[in-house]
């Protein structure tokens, strides 16, 4: 819901949408469960479809949205259409109280998007009897706090917290996540009962658009310090005869020095941003790369890698024990302070033959939730 109008779809979001549409598919009762600046709405079947099928009327605020949202409008004008279709409200204090009148029992509650980890909210939700099942899909932040934003290494902190004191069930994406998501939560007191679930990775219709003549490389994520793009301008810097290089993604934050690289590019640059595309086109790059370049310090998952092995792009990632559990052998793993590998790797590939290239199925959703729902 917070996310209306804003843009192309995160990788967490698309977890909590697959979710939402896995739910509403089941015959089972559902409730959606959206906290907004006054309290709780609770949704039904139909308000969920709304949402999912995206056919909820954001064109009126009204008086709480104006006034809660003044500085994000979009977001006033989505808690005002889930008021409208809401089957229930309350304040913070009454989620008790809602909930006992109005969900049937025995109902688990999922959050699966690092988002309203909240003490209090976990503690009305198990006094109306609700079992809480928390998806975490990493704890870079506690693990690499160099690589997150300042402001958001305590608060993540404290939303594990509760994680490990409240959950009665933890999902993790990978067997490597697992392991550092436990740690971290036995230093923090507690370790729930966990699951490991690959998360589903749908691979999008590749959908044409302008692509170089000669052959490149890409690299596909947000333009964030975690994932290192500064190792590949310094590669491409020091490669005497460079390829073409495409940055796929939008620009995150802490990583001024990287922007600055990118806006002194000339126009016809051999290193290219590009910004803004639809899953389709970023589909179409990707299948015509020579490789996908995945050189980041620390990863949760990694989706763009298995959605290059899936169109068959060979992939040359970091020395990470998740992207050796998801990719096996279908990687070239290298280490990422040894530059000359890397471009040893890259000018071997950069004139290799793609046209029968390997592939390798990715994860879905099915498996996903047939392992999750088997243990709630």
């Amino acid at each position: 819901m917070s996310r209306l109008g804003k843009g192309p779809m995160t990788g967490v979001d698309r977890v909590e949408f697959a979710y939402l549409d896995q739910f509403l598919r089941l015959d089972t009762p559902v409730w959606g469960l959206v906290r907004t600046a006054v309290g709780f709405l609770l949704m039904d079947r139909d308000a969920m479809t709304a949402l999912r099928d995206g056919t909820l009327d954001l064109s009126r605020n009204d008086m709480i949205g104006r006034i809660a949202w003044r500085r994000d409008p979009a977001r006033g004008r989505a808690e005002a259409a889930l008021r409208r279709l809401a089957i229930a409200r309350c304040t913070k204090r009454g989620l008790v109280r809602m909930l006992r009148r109005n969900v049937s029992q025995p109902c688990a509650y999922f959050n699966v998007g690092h988002a309203n980890l909240e003490q209090r909210s976990f503690a009305s939700l198990r006094a109306a009897g609700l079992k809480i099942v928390v998806l975490v899909h990493d704890v870079i932040p506690l693990d690499h706090p160099q690589f997150a934003r300042p402001d958001t290494v305590e608060p993540f902190r404290r939303k594990m917290q509760v994680v490990s004191e409240c959950a009665d069930l933890v999902i993790h994406t990978t067997a490597a996540a697992r392991a550092q998501t436990e740690a971290q939560l036995a230093r923090l007191g507690r370790v729930p009962e966990g699951i490991t679930a690959n998360l589903g990775v749908p691979v999008a219709q590749p959908i044409a658009t302008d692509a170089p003549t000669q052959p490149y490389f890409v690299i596909l994520g947000t333009i964030e310090p975690r994932k290192n793009h500064k190792f590949l301008l310094d590669l491409w810097a020091q490669m005497q005869n460079p390829p073409r290089l495409l940055i796929l993604g939008g620009r995150g934050w802490s990583n001024a020095e990287v922007f600055a690289r990118l806006d002194a590019l000339p126009a016809d640059s051999l290193v290219q941003e590009r910004a803004g595309l639809s899953d389709g086109q970023i589909a179409f790059l990707l299948q015509g790369a020579q490789a996908l370049l995945f050189p980041s310090h620390a990863e949760g998952f990694g989706i763009p890698a298995l959605e290059a092995a899936a169109l068959g792009t060979p992939v040359i990632a970091a020395k990470l024990p998740v992207f050796q559990e998801l990719l096996g052998e279908f990687a070239v793993y290298l280490d990422v302070t040894d530059s000359y590998s890397w471009m040893e790797t890259i000018d071997r590939l950069r004139v290799a033959d793609r046209s029968c290239g390997k592939k390798m199925a990715p994860p879905n959703w099915t498996d996903h939730f047939k392992l999750v729902l088997n243990r709630v």
